[in-house]
């Protein structure tokens, strides 16, 4: 172990810079190693990790971080990353330290850029300088070793000290990092790093990164399960609706979480192909399976057996509506998939709002307002049933005798449950953007107020620059004026969020 800051040798791999030397001494150290004089090596990590570096042409004189993002879009980036519900655990853990001691927390993304930072000033404006600001790239591959690349290139928590950074620009500086894995994918979604002068990073600091780390992974754990169960108890009907033939429930990343029948399922299926357009994928024991995307997450289902009898009674039909955004409104029914035009889409948000069912002279007027017609409805119903099935849309009154289950509906229950950042997230846009009916235009502005209230109210600058970045709310001048006065002076997303605000004013 450290003793008064002093590194021990390790076996086989030499002598590290230690905190302890004078500067001059830890400057010759480096100078020697790199230009392979004298007998002084340097630790087998980090010697590993200059060898990655070089072969990666970093210039150990000139190198700075590259900028992979603008600073903008950096918050917009974490808002989405699966860190940012662990951000107050990291904040209450750390911050307070941090600032005592005199160092920088980061928080990077799995590619090494920066998410976000916080710290002492005085310790912010020598980062400024070398920048350790949000959007620069940290990877082993962009500036060389340090702590945060290091940790995300062998998998696990290194202190980086002072020489043992490959570029010099960085010498007055130690750091220790360890990287956060995704509990549901098992990869490596970003690094927790603490920064600070060479002379002042106790030992005791990597390990309470790496336990801040575990701590992160276990809260992420713990809200994976609350998400898995939410989804499998809102999706089951989907997979009830199958009627005996095999499916299962998958979850956006592809994790299965619940299968008819029970046991044969693998514990993953490769979803990429879906991203490239296709409408099924293949198991590992080659059977191929049906995808329908559902409101939230995917079913699979196999091709049903024709003429197959079946003994026991149906169960109620599962109706998933996909209605947000600029795409084509889609209805998932019992496993498969429909594109819908306007109309239909229009009378399914508007039954969907009333379980209890609206009479043909109600809905003409939820669709039409005053000049609404029974007569039009009627023809309109009967499309409509021709499509879903008379035993899904009832009548008398119209109604849907179904589980059914709406984008627009998981976004509402985020905003009733107090999930701001869930209800942003899975928001991809307007409510039917293009439809003019009363029932749709209410429900939509009642929507996007709901959700735009919530994330201005918040006081949490992340969720306010996120929002300002949303289709919803790039084009909000309230939005774009608040994160103005949120942003300390020195964060490079104020200039943004300022010049957004000026041509908002001027149109």
């Amino acid at each position: 172990m450290p003793v008064d800051g002093v590194v021990e040798r390790e076996p086989g791999s030499g002598l590290s810079a230690s905190p302890s030397r004078p500067a001059h001494a830890i400057d010759e150290l480096f100078e020697a190693v790199l230009d392979d004089t004298g007998d002084a090596t340097v630790r087998r990590l980090v010697s590993e990790s200059w060898e990655r570096s070089l072969a990666a042409a970093i210039d150990p004189a000139t190198a700075l971080p590259p900028f992979r993002f603008d600073p903008s879009e950096s918050a917009a980036r974490l808002a989405a990353h699966p860190l940012h519900n662990v951000m107050p655990l990291l904040r209450s853990n750390l911050v307070s330290i941090a600032e005592e001691a005199m160092h920088v927390v980061v928080v990077t993304d799995e590619q090494g850029i920066v998410l976000w930072r916080e710290g002492a000033n005085a310790v912010l404006r020598p980062a400024d300088r070398v920048g350790l600001v949000e959007g620069s790239c940290w990877s082993e591959e962009a500036i060389g070793t340090n702590a945060m690349g290091t940790t995300l290139a062998v998998g696990q928590p290194v202190q980086i000290h002072s020489t043992e950074h490959l570029v010099r620009a960085v010498h007055a500086w130690t750091c220790v990092a360890a990287p956060v894995r995704d509990p549901d994918t098992g990869r490596i979604v970003g690094a927790i790093d603490i920064t600070g002068p060479r002379r002042t990073i106790h030992p005791a600091m990597l390990a309470l990164v790496g336990a801040t780390a575990q701590l992160a992974e276990n809260q992420m754990r713990m809200q994976l399960a609350i998400a898995d169960e939410r989804l499998r108890a809102r999706n089951q009907p989907h997979l009830l609706s199958l009627r005996g033939t095999p499916g299962a429930l998958v979850t956006p990343t592809g994790r299965i979480i619940a299968g008819e029948p029970f046991g044969e399922w693998p514990e993953r299926v490769d979803l990429e192909q879906i991203a490239a357009g296709a409408d099924r994928v293949r198991l590992a024991d080659g059977r191929e399976m049906h995808v329908e995307p559902l409101a939230e997450g995917y079913l699979l289902r196999a091709a049903r057996r024709r003429g197959r009898a079946t003994t026991v009674e149906a169960p109620r039909h599962a109706l998933s509506l996909r209605f947000l955004g600029d795409g084509s409104p889609t209805v998932v029914l019992d496993g498969e998939s429909h594109a819908l035009t306007l109309r239909p889409a229009e009378i399914l948000t508007a039954l969907a709002l009333h379980p209890e069912g609206l009479t043909a002279e109600r809905l003409a007027f939820l669709l039409y307002g005053e000049d609404g017609n029974q007569t039009t409805v009627r023809g309109e119903i009967h499309r409509l049933r021709a499509l879903i099935g008379t035993d899904v849309l009832k009548t008398r009154p119209y109604r849907l005798d179904a589980v059914v289950d709406t984008d627009f509906g998981t976004v509402r229950r985020a905003l009733r449950d107090g999930r701001i950042g869930d209800a942003l997230r899975a928001c991809a846009g307007p409510l039917l953007p293009r439809s003019d009916a009363p029932e749709v235009r209410g429900a939509r502005d009642e929507l996007e107020v709901g959700l735009r209230r919530a994330v201005l109210e918040s006081d949490d600058v992340e969720l306010v620059h996120a929002y300002a970045t949303h289709r919803l709310g790039r084009d909000d001048l309230e939005a774009h004026e608040l994160l103005v006065d949120m942003l300390p002076a020195g964060d490079p997303r104020r200039a943004v969020a300022e010049s957004r605000a000026a041509r908002l004013l001027a149109e």
